[in-house]
Parts: structure tokens; sequence; C-alpha cells
């Protein structure tokens, strides 16, 4: 199975690990409808959501670009009519927009807390509920979200406690829909990296240049997207996955090809794993 010709709404995408999933889908010919904020260049940041557009047109793709509010119904709304109204339907949903703060609960301020919950969570909840109608008129419907395992252990409970909530609520939205909506043939399942990804939030906010060289490449999460996507919905929902044992399963052994020059005891462990 492959994903030429079916259509992925996802939420962000402009850079980082969603540019790399549609970029990723886009060889293979699918359309990629990109519901995102970046409209115009932004000098602490890399692209925008017409640059992702034409990245995944030059990769053989076709693409959307709905500029507008994952947090706003509105918005919601309005990529999923246009998904629909341009390609035909929806096949799959990818939950990648996400917020972080790794602040203590002391030094959390409210409207970060409040951000970091409506992207993640009410994000996640939302979209997926608007394009289930859709999802539920596809021949292979998946809904994959970006979020960890939920792990109780204190260590994590305690260590970021606003961030592991809207986290965690992306996950369990995502684990809730799979158990609701099993019957109807839509598989919903979260992946998340076992190691740190290079990507803007974690140069800018977890750590810099120093971290980025010890994280693995968005390729690796884009292949282990890729390799869920084509799965068997009815067959493969439920699941928190773990995007190398996922690579695993599917036969890679290089993983170096996602890292090079990094020795592989020098990456940086995933904060939630």
């Amino acid at each position: 199975m492959t994903l030429a010709g079916k259509t992925l709404l996802m939420s962000g995408g402009s850079r980082g690990i969603g540019l790399a999933i549609a970029l990723r889908a886009a060889r293979d010919g699918a359309n990629i409808a990109m519901l995102a904020k970046t409209d115009t260049p932004d000098p602490r940041l890399d692209g925008t959501i017409h640059t992702a557009a034409d990245a995944i047109r030059r990769a053989g793709g076709q693409a959307l670009a709905v500029v507008g509010d994952v947090r706003d119904d509105t918005s919601i709304a309005d990529a999923v009519a246009q998904t629909v109204a341009t390609f035909g339907g929806i096949d799959i949903v990818v939950n990648n927009a996400s917020v972080i703060s790794l602040a203590r609960t002391l030094e959390l301020e409210p409207k970060r807390f409040d951000l970091m919950q409506d992207v993640n969570m009410r994000g996640t909840f939302m979209l997926s509920r608007a394009a289930i109608p859709h999802l539920k008129e596809a021949d292979n419907a998946h809904i994959l979200s970006l979020s960890p395992p939920i792990n109780l252990d204190p260590k994590w409970l305690g260590a970021h406690t606003g961030y592991t909530l809207a986290k965690y609520g992306m996950s369990m939205a995502t684990l809730g829909m799979a158990a609701e909506f099993a019957r109807d043939g839509i598989a919903a399942n979260t992946l998340w990296p076992r190691t740190t990804i290079k990507t803007a939030a974690v140069g800018n906010i977890l750590g810099g240049e120093a971290l980025l060289a010890k994280s693995r490449t968005p390729e690796i999460y884009a292949d282990a997207a890729y390799e869920v996507l084509t799965r068997p919905a009815r067959a493969y929902t439920g699941q928190s996955l773990i995007v190398e044992d996922v690579l695993i399963a599917a036969g890679v052994t290089d993983f170096a090809q996602y890292s090079p020059g990094v020795d592989e005891k020098d990456l940086f462990p995933d904060i939630f794993l």
C-alpha cells in the first residue's frame, strides 16, 4: 500500500517534522492540506506554509495551504471544507501542531498553559472531530497524533506538569477515538521518537545547537509515520507507537542515516522516554 492519491489534512507543517511527513507522502503523489499560521517569513523560524506547499509540489504531491489557527473552530471548519472541495475527501489526519514549554508549575504563566492546552489537546480533538465524517468514507482512514505514550512515572508527571498534561491530552484524545470509531474502520494511533529530533523547538527552546547536534533528523519521524499510515486501518489502531520500534518492525537496520556523524550512544533521549 502507498499514499498515492490519498489526502492528508495536517495541523502545522510549515517546517520540521510535519513538513518531513508531508514530503514523504508527496513522493507517492499524495495530496497534503496544511492548516498553519505561518503566512509570512519569521526571522526566528525557517519557512512558511507557502514555501512548504511549494516543496510538496516539487516532491511530487499536491498541496493546499490553509492559513489559520488550529485553536479556532472556524479555521478548522474552513480547512476541512477546503480540503474536501479541492481533493474530494480526507483519508488521513495528522495532528502535528504543538506548543512546548518545560516551565515548572510556579513559573508557567497562565497564558502559556492555556496556549499549550488549546493547540495540543484541544486542537487534536477538534481537528480530528471535524474530519471524522469524511474519514468514515475513506478506504483506509488514519488519525496520527505526534504525542507520547502515557507514562505515569512521577519523573515525567512532575518534571513539566503543564506540558505533560497537554501532550498526554493529545494521546488520550487519540486513543479514545481509536476505541470510539474502531467499527467505522478509522485507525487512530500516536507516534513518538526515542531521541530528540532536529527541530526549531529543540534548537530555540530546549538546548540550542548543542542539543541539535545530538538529535536525529525529522526524516526518521517521517519514515515511521509513512509505515503507520500505509498499514491496514482496521488491524493497526489504538497503539502508542515509538518511531524506532516501527522502523525496526519494517526492517530498518541503519539508523545512522538519521544522525550522520553522531555516535548512537551520544544521542539525547527524548524527554518522555
